[in-house]
């Protein structure tokens, strides 16, 4: 029962999150062609094409360990003394599901649960998608992005808010270093960027 209810959370979270992605595909598509006002404003049939898409990913992806243990704070975009108050031990675990599409690149669907830069909790779930690039040998470097509904207590009160933010991988096909990145939202010297590092290792 727990991992149906588990596997539930999972497919509603990342079909949310996919739902704007497919849903602007979709309305490109129409504009381009033509075809169907009607077809631009019908959201279930962009909910259909996100659902159908992460439980695929859910029913026939390869299985991964994700673990996290560093974010990176931008030395020049925080003060000393805030950096001394920061947790920089972003320690945490998560799982995924991974497929290769018919181009070799990735497309992933996560939960990430890790210790936020004030020691709380941050939970993440989510899609994501990487275009890859061979290095040689079983190797590879990935970029592309992330769109996640996450929970941080100093935000919203705790209630899950969606993201959306770049994301990168380096490494073999069956362990990567993951990497991604938050910007800078504000001027003030005392918030500023942080780089999340976190590893992903493929079950077989």
């Amino acid at each position: 029962m727990l991992n149906k209810l588990k596997r539930k959370a999972l497919l509603f979270a990342a079909s949310i999150t996919l739902l704007g992605l497919s849903g602007f595909s979709h309305a490109q598509q129409t504009d381009n062609s033509g075809l169907g006002h009607a077809q631009q404003t019908d959201n279930t049939g962009w909910w259909a094409q996100g659902k159908n898409k992460v439980t695929d990913i859910l029913d026939n992806g390869q299985q991964s360990l994700l673990l996290s243990g560093y974010a990176y704070h931008g030395r020049h975009t925080y003060t000393p003394e805030r950096l001394e108050e920061l947790n920089e031990k972003a320690w945490g675990f998560g799982l995924a599901k991974t497929i290769r599409n018919s181009k070799d690149n990735e497309e992933i669907v996560y939960a990430l649960g890790i210790e936020d830069s004030h020691y709380k909790p941050q939970l993440m779930a989510g899609y994501a998608y990487q275009w890859n690039l061979p290095l040689g040998g079983n190797w590879e470097i990935g970029g592309g992005y992330t769109a996640m509904l996450m929970s941080r207590q100093d935000y919203f009160g705790g209630a899950p808010f969606p993201i959306a933010l770049p994301l990168a991988s380096i490494g073999p096909r069956g362990a990567k270093l993951m990497a991604s990145y938050v910007p800078r939202l504000s001027h003030n010297k005392g918030n500023g960027d942080v780089l999340l590092l976190f590893m992903r290792f493929d079950f077989k």
